[in-house]
């Protein structure tokens, strides 16, 4: 999966930019077609401990998913923003699976029916 990482208002090093691919690699464990994913970086001017936002967004066949976390380090809120991916991904694949189910039930009706 390509993986595009930008940086807001500094550089990220190399450490981080790992990090975060390994744990996006993972959620292909969830997903085994994703297309591709763009995680952005920022840090806000508040005065506030946890300025370190993090936004990732996910390309998937039917949709796009989206998570964006603020904490106290870019680590903890790829973290979390990891996890509510991982939730959403449950959904969206459930969601389909429903659909294809519905749409097989009525072809096999459709077949029925024409004899």
């Amino acid at each position: 999966m390509k993986i595009t990482v930008q940086s807001i208002h500094f550089n990220a090093d190399h450490k981080l930019l790992d990090f975060i691919q390994k744990k996006v690699d993972k959620l292909e464990q969830f997903h085994d077609q994703i297309i591709s994913g763009e995680v952005y970086l920022k840090l806000e001017n508040v005065d506030d401990e946890a300025n370190k936002i993090s936004e990732i967004k996910l390309m998937v066949p039917g949709g796009i998913l989206f998570a964006k976390e603020q904490c106290k380090s870019f680590e903890e809120a790829t973290d979390l923003s990891i996890e509510s991916l991982k939730k959403q991904i449950t959904k969206h694949k459930e969601k389909n699976r429903i659909k294809v189910s519905e749409l097989k039930a009525v072809l096999n009706a459709d077949e029925v029916s024409d004899y």
